[in-house]
């Protein structure tokens, strides 16, 4: 299994932007206002769009899977999101957003040949990405593919990603992080900046508790620093993120994975070159400095 690893780390590299492409994409952001949405702020559509395949899930199950949001921070949109649509009608304007979003994006991008295959490989990969105990990876599995194969590739990056997720969520319960450290043991390390955090809604106080906490564990320096400590278990808590997404790649083999990062270096490139995306990645999970929400 070991030697998936940094193939699983690779394909996030590459499938973690389109799948972000969701948050930040003015065509999204349209389809949104359509739904009845305010998109002053991007949480609206946030949340309706990456929950609306757990149903109309309310701000408990949300908080549980989404985990680094402060749980006052998911009460100021759920269940209110779901009565300005619910989640059907989510899903329908989701592929509507992104097919506006990628048909953008990839024009030019790959013949229609390779766009179908990338597709196929996509979905294998998807398929194979098991789903015990991962709940947002299981309930965009439980969906039915679209017909168009550019909406294939995204729903599939969607469902890989979501997996990642999910076991990276595990990673930090083992090492028993929870929420709040989870954030500020990830800008301790200079991952991403403490500010970038600030829309997850934690107070200050409840920051520097976090601190602290972590302080008492030896993973925060007197001067605020990360610890080489905290420094070597965020980098296990990744291997451990890589060893758990590393399944579906090795159901699809090196060669197929290879192939489907060739096919996706041009469509990540446009989503870059489009200049929406956000410098750095801020789930709280497992990160690299690519837009992400």
């Amino acid at each position: 299994m070991s030697e998936y690893l940094s193939v699983a780390r690779r394909m996030w590299h590459l499938l973690e932007p389109l799948h972000a492409t969701l948050y930040f994409a003015p065509e999204a952001r349209q389809v949104a206002a359509t739904l009845g949405h305010d998109v002053v702020s991007r949480w609206p559509s946030y949340f309706a769009w990456r929950t609306a395949p757990l149903g109309a899930a309310g701000p408990e199950l949300v908080a549980a899977t989404y985990y680094t949001f402060s749980p006052r921070m998911v009460t100021r949109y759920l269940p209110r999101i779901w009565t300005v649509a619910d989640p059907a009608k989510v899903l329908d304007a989701r592929l509507l957003a992104m097919d506006r979003a990628l048909t953008a994006l990839i024009d030019g991008r790959l013949t229609t040949a390779q766009l179908a295959e990338a597709a196929r490989l996509a979905r294998q990969a998807a398929e194979n990405a098991g789903t015990a105990a991962r709940p947002l990876a299981a309930a965009n599995r439980d969906l039915p593919w679209p017909d168009a194969p550019h909406l294939v590739l995204w729903q599939a990056a969607t469902v890989l990603r979501e997996h990642r997720g999910d076991g990276h969520l595990a990673a930090l319960l083992t090492c028993e992080l929870d929420p709040c450290e989870a954030l500020v043991s990830f800008a301790a390390i200079g991952a991403a900046p403490a500010a970038d955090f600030v829309g997850r809604g934690w107070s200050a106080q409840e920051w520097s508790d976090a601190r602290h906490r972590l302080a008492a564990r030896g993973w925060i320096a007197p001067d605020g620093t990360a610890t080489d400590r905290a420094h070597k278990e965020r980098e296990a808590i990744e291997r451990t993120t890589d060893r758990l997404a590393a399944g579906p790649w090795r159901a699809l083999g090196h060669s197929r994975a290879e192939r489907l990062a060739q096919l996706l270096h041009p469509v990540l490139g446009a989503v870059f070159e489009a200049g929406y995306l956000p410098r750095h990645s801020t789930l709280g999970i497992g990160r690299v400095k690519v837009g992400c929400p």
